[in-house]
């Protein structure tokens, strides 16, 4: 069944609109939307596809919607699914950006960031746990886990270095295939798949280019970061979170640490991939390095330097699933990434609980280290309380994130 174009918007538009919870809520929406409800994809299809999609960089989510779209039809109905998963999302950390520059110093709306950021930290241990769980089978993972989370947390190593070396770790030592095993065949050469490349990289740079040629030089940076972001996106935002907070808080000095984990409790609470937080950081690095256009340019070309490569890796390899998926090598050095994402993870969870729970982290030869004795117990009490809300109630994430904020705030007025 071939869906009208007012079919795939009033689906993918609704999709867009609900998709909170993160990437395995939006999976499953997406499930019940294409397989479930109305016969547009097979199981085996829809699986398929969500393979391919961890293979890439990126939000996975928003890459399996576009590739839906342009397995129903084609090009323009992948564009169209793809933007209503991010559009709605985008309008909203708008927003909420503006919302933050305008009130973010109000003592009472930092006292409700206190509780929203121990949700966040609760969160992102979740993750943690939850990806633990699929990642770290084999003794091999294990310490490409203990590897990573040891270079990036003690040594500083970039994030970008730690995932090649994990890819290139894990493809080497993939186990070899049993002899008599029947190798899929690769696909015919798509004469599109050149001028598709052409097009989306052009798009791509489009912008880049633009901005060099201006030369300006923040809207460079800002061009630059993001576009190597979304190359190296694999294990979603949360594997690269620390190396952001590093680089737009230290390195470039954009914004600070704080802004950072406000900025993730915020993209928490909106429809659409969690990797819209560049967004939200495009836009607060613009607001404090030249006001409301700066603003507006930087969040336009994060939000472009984000999606638009996501758009390039799925037409152009969407033709190549089922080979591509079949490649034992290839699923080797993802999983070499997958488990080096677990300790980058780990990293970015103690990272998140020290700056949560310690108003002063100082760095040492051996990684951050809190000041213990600016120690706050409110903060560890809010932490206990999302952890409650969360995982024993099981209560949505953005109804914990509301009555968060609302407890702190209460707090901070009696």
């Amino acid at each position: 069944m071939t869906p009208t174009y007012s079919d795939l918007f009033r689906v993918f538009g609704r999709i867009g609109m609900l998709s909170f919870g993160g990437p395995a809520a939006q999976i499953a929406l997406m499930h019940k939307e294409l397989v479930e409800e109305r016969p547009w994809m097979s199981e085996e299809k829809f699986l398929g596809a969500l393979s391919f999609c961890m293979l890439l960089p990126g939000p996975e989510a928003m890459q399996l919607a576009t590739y839906a779209g342009w397995r129903l039809r084609g090009t323009a109905g992948g564009l169209l699914a793809g933007l209503l998963f991010v559009l709605p999302g985008a309008a909203v950390i708008l927003a909420l950006a503006a919302s933050y520059v305008t009130y973010g110093g109000v003592p009472l709306v930092q006292a409700a960031f206190l509780g929203v950021k121990s949700a966040v930290v609760v969160v992102v241990l979740q993750a943690l746990w939850k990806l633990s769980r699929k990642a770290l089978i084999t003794p091999l993972s294990w310490a490409l886990a203990a590897a990573a989370f040891v270079a990036i947390y003690a040594l500083g190593l970039p994030f970008p270095l730690i995932v090649a070396l994990a890819a290139l770790i894990g493809f080497a030592l993939a186990p070899h295939p049993p002899e008599g095993a029947a190798a899929v065949a690769p696909p015919a050469t798509k004469r599109a798949t050149v001028p598709t490349f052409a097009i989306w990289s052009a798009l791509w740079a489009l912008p880049v280019a633009l901005v060099f040629w201006l030369d300006h030089s923040f809207l460079q940076d800002i061009a630059l970061f993001f576009s190597k972001l979304a190359i190296v996106t694999f294990g979603g935002a949360y594997a690269v979170l620390a190396y952001m907070t590093q680089t737009v808080s230290v390195d470039y000095g954009w914004i600070s640490t704080a802004q950072m984990i406000d900025a993730l409790g915020l993209a928490e609470t909106t429809p659409g991939p969690l990797i819209l937080v560049t967004e939200f950081v495009g836009l607060l690095a613009g607001y404090q390095q030249g006001g409301v256009l700066l603003m507006l340019l930087a969040g336009a070309l994060t939000l472009w330097c984000t999606f638009v490569p996501c758009f390039l890796w799925i037409f152009v390899a969407a033709p190549y699933v089922e080979w591509l998926t079949a490649q034992p090598r290839l699923k080797a050095g993802l999983a070499g990434i997958t488990a080096a994402v677990v300790g980058v993870i780990l990293n970015l969870s103690l990272w998140f609980a020290l700056h949560v729970l310690f108003a002063d982290v100082a760095r040492s030869a051996l990684g951050a280290v809190p000041v213990w004795h600016s120690f706050d117990p409110f903060a560890l009490l809010l932490v206990a309380v999302a952890a409650g809300l969360l995982l024993w109630r099981k209560l949505s994430l953005p109804l914990v994130l509301l009555i968060m904020a609302a407890l702190s705030t209460g707090a901070a007025m009696m």
